[in-house]
């Protein structure tokens, strides 16, 4: 059975990324690119695609190097092989959670493997069935792995379209963006929203049973330290591809390293990277 690692190569191509300046302005100081860990794959997701979707549209929007660790094996009891290595987060400013690994439950795994570093201060972004993952408590208990999204969830309906009405206008993550419809998706059902969360947009499908509504933007501050930047969004293709959802998980991703102005836009030397600047490493196949 073939195994995806991040190889020692690709970790260090990105540890030692030439600096590079924002596109938009040639006054704005060198800096080193933002280094983001993509740990993708499971259950019911394309994520073959996605991990290529997401680091393109990312990568275009801001000055960010992404390192994938995809997992092909496509059940919801499988580890991403990524946490076979103890240090497996070392070298990077921000991880990128989106597989689907419900019944991954191994507490020991959970807290001392894949949570310790975000204990630790290490920013986050979760993305959709992330949010199902490491179910390590009966169900509808809040598990560790939820005190850390900001969210208790599991569960989702049909496929829907949602509507996206954004509440929490003041955050910087969504400023000037405008509501929207997705195309049909998943709209996973909050349990709750943790104390240490806050929402910025709610989603609504219009069901057979009437409308439901509930959180699908937010962010959260886990363990009194750590950015955490959440979204139940992103099943299907066509939403990930959407200009509008990779500009929300980019600027969800800037604010989690703290690389995010008051106005919504990259600070000076964080945005879109310049053509000829070192690629990222993927890991796919290696």
């Amino acid at each position: 059975m073939k195994r995806y690692w991040v190889s020692l190569l690709a970790v260090c191509a990105v540890c030692f990324a030439a600096p590079v300046r924002g596109a938009d302005d040639k006054n704005e100081p060198a800096v080193k690119p933002i280094k983001a860990l993509l740990v993708l794959g499971g259950c019911c997701h394309d994520y073959a695609k996605q991990k290529d979707i997401l680091t393109k549209g990312i990568e275009e929007r801001a000055n960010v190097e992404i390192t994938i660790a995809y997992d092909p094996i496509s059940t919801t009891n499988h580890l991403n092989p990524v946490y076979d290595n103890p240090d497996w987060y070392k070298g990077f400013d921000v991880i990128i959670h989106d597989e689907c690994s419900a019944d991954v439950t191994d507490l020991k795994i959970i807290n001392d493997t894949i949570l310790k570093p975000h204990k630790e201060g290490l920013p986050a972004v979760v993305l959709h069935c992330g949010m199902h993952c490491y179910r390590s408590v009966p169900y509808k208990k809040t598990t560790p792995w939820m005190e850390f999204t900001g969210m208790n969830t599991n569960h989702h309906g049909d496929q829907l379209p949602i509507a996206i009405e954004f509440t929490g206008k003041q955050s910087p993550i969504i400023k000037g963006m405008e509501d929207w419809t997705t195309i049909k998706e998943e709209l996973y059902h909050q349990e709750l929203l943790l104390p240490t969360a806050k929402s910025l947009a709610k989603g609504t499908q219009q069901t057979k049973d009437g409308p439901q509504t509930n959180t699908v933007i937010w962010t959260n501050e886990y363990n009194g330290k750590t950015r955490v930047f959440s979204t139940t969004l992103g099943h299907n293709n066509k939403t990930v591809s959407d200009p509008r959802y990779l500009d929300l998980v980019t600027r969800g991703l800037l604010w989690s390293v703290h690389k995010l102005d008051k106005s919504g836009k990259p600070k000076a030397g964080y945005g879109p990277r310049q053509a000829g600047a070192v690629k990222s490493a993927s890991a796919a196949g290696q």
